[in-house]
């Protein structure tokens, strides 16, 4: 059943904070821009999509080409390195963004996503461009002066046409005019709109807040800053790390001398980075601190394509079996010319997210990083960090080159709560969460249908059973029907009620979240039939 008209990711969001999934940071105290607490069902959501990460990639890792077992091992870095670390890894002299600041209203607005954000998000452009009508060459001059006085001082203040109508309509009249057949596109409509100086300025870029010409673009770092010791000086200056991968690239040695591991393996992370987003924007998508699973996978020189068109398809899979469509899913292939400069490839696996949509938006990213990385902290640190390959023949020295999937923990926690949601208005609760079975926040409810005659006794001593092998649930409050509708909401796959027929002949009634069927199962049955769901 379609969703109604109230957009997805609104209704998503406030599931999300009504039943315990993601709660906005210090919320009391008015929020923090950014930041993202997980409740009780979200941090369960999110642990069990990273140990289903860390058991394919670490504990029970994908077979090669050659049909064996990949070697990849874990580890866990520090937050906190040394800052030498993102100076050889060139955090500390490019790792920034553009952004542009509104004299306006002091907004900031990041320059190389001014135009996405205009068209998706800006509420003075949505209603400014359902006024604007082109009629027979011209402008409905009218129209527009009329929004200019109305909505236009309340929504976009600073806005030329705001400010200056006339003025403004009389510079896009001229270039209608002149110009009748090429008339302009959005973008350039809008410049004309934001301008009021035309000839002093040429055309200006508008603030998505206020319509104020946003200024030139600066660079910002996006790293966080802290110190260690007593004094703030530049001398005791470290950072919040942007990445989990340079903890990784600083340990290689070590793991290779203290692990059974060669060339080619991978280590593996998951662990918290910090990026200062000047507009994080659209709930968890974008936040200021968020979880990564990565993973740096080392090779031969001569292997490396080879092995990222591999972890390309492999990771493609890997989301299809966490229950994601296939449909939903896209390689986005960087051109060449776009890419970093220490990459020889790069594949950003994206999902149709309901702000993106029809278009796609990043979840997971396939680099091949080359040697750059290993070479970089060998010359800044002085550590030789080749490896001696004593079965080539000859013997051969030689730095690994490395392909990195560097996957958002945090953003696929909302690929999996967007691909789950469903609406239905026939279920008690139309709101619900079609969730892997195997990732689901809570797997089994366990109800007594009311509280006497022995059947609250005989569902807590079936609950307490069921707990040591699934996360469950027991409820004994309110209608049958609310238990039910609250499980949906929380993504519950099965919901096991004891009744009336559990006392007389020793059956239970097991209900199926997607399909709302109900089985009857015998009490000693409980939990093979539970163990053959999930195993399917």
């Amino acid at each position: 059943m379609p969703v109604p008209e109230t957009s997805l990711m609104n209704r998503l969001t406030a599931l999300c904070k009504r039943r315990g999934f993601i709660f906005q940071a210090s919320e009391i105290y008015g929020g923090l821009n950014g930041f993202w607490d997980f409740g009780p069902l979200g941090v369960q959501l999110k642990n069990n999509l990273r140990d289903a990460w860390w058991h394919d990639m670490v504990d029970c890792p994908p077979l090669g080409p050659d049909g064996k077992p990949l070697s990849i091992v874990g580890i866990d870095t520090s937050i906190i390195q040394h800052p030498q670390t993102w100076v050889a890894s060139g955090h500390v002299g490019g790792f920034s963004d553009p952004m542009r600041k509104c004299p306006g209203c002091g907004h900031f607005v990041r320059g190389d996503h001014l135009w996405d954000i205009l068209a998706r998000e800006c509420e003075w452009l949505s209603s400014l461009l359902q006024e604007f009508t082109p009629i027979a060459g011209g402008i409905d001059t009218s129209r527009l002066l009329k929004w200019a006085r109305g909505k236009g001082k309340k929504l976009a203040p600073n806005l030329a046409l705001v400010k200056n109508p006339e003025v403004t309509l009389s510079f896009l009249a001229t270039r209608i005019n002149g110009q009748p057949d090429a008339p302009p596109e959005m973008m350039e409509l809008v410049r004309y709109l934001a301008t009021a100086q035309l000839h002093e300025t040429g055309l200006q870029d508008p603030c998505p807040r206020c319509g104020a010409p946003l200024g030139e673009p600066v660079a910002v770092s996006l790293m966080f800053e802290t110190y260690t010791g007593i004094e703030k000086s530049n001398s005791s200056k470290v950072y919040l790390r942007p990445e989990t991968a340079q903890g990784i690239f600083l340990q290689y040695k070590n793991v290779l001398d203290s692990s059974r591991v060669k060339p080619p393996f991978g280590i593996a992370q998951v662990g918290k980075s910090f990026r200062n987003e000047v507009t994080p924007r659209n709930f968890i998508f974008r936040s200021r601190e968020f979880e990564q699973m990565e993973m740096e996978f080392f090779c031969p020189p001569e292997d490396g394509m080879m092995w990222y068109e591999f972890w390309v398809n492999e990771r493609l899979r890997w989301w299809e079996a966490q229950g994601v469509a296939k449909e939903n899913l896209f390689r986005h292939v960087i051109a060449d010319a776009d890419l970093s400069h220490y990459s020889k490839g790069t594949s950003d696996i994206e999902y149709k997210y309901p702000f993106t949509a029809p278009g796609f938006g990043e979840l997971e990213g396939v680099a091949y990083r080359t040697d750059y990385d290993l070479k970089q902290h060998q010359e800044h640190s002085k550590t030789n960090l080749e490896y001696i390959d004593q079965e080539h023949t000859p013997p051969r020295r030689y730095i690994p080159h490395v392909v990195e999937p560097a996957s958002g923990l945090t953003r696929g926690v909302l690929v999996l709560l967007c691909e789950a949601y469903q609406y239905d208005e026939s279920r008690a609760s139309p709101e619900w969460l079609k969730l892997k079975p195997s990732l689901a926040p809570i797997k089994v409810g366990v109800f007594p249908l009311m509280n006497k005659d022995g059947m609250p006794e005989v569902a807590e001593k079936l609950y307490l059973d069921l707990r040591r092998t699934y996360t469950c649930q027991y409820d004994a409050k309110q209608s049958i029907g609310k238990r039910y509708a609250r499980m949906d909401e929380a993504g519950t796959p099965f919901c096991i009620t004891v009744d009336g027929d559990t006392l007389a002949n020793h059956t239970v009634t097991i209900r199926n979240r997607d399909t709302a069927q109900q089985d009857k199962v015998a009490l000693d049955k409980v939990r093979a039939y539970l163990a053959e769901k999930f195993a399917a």
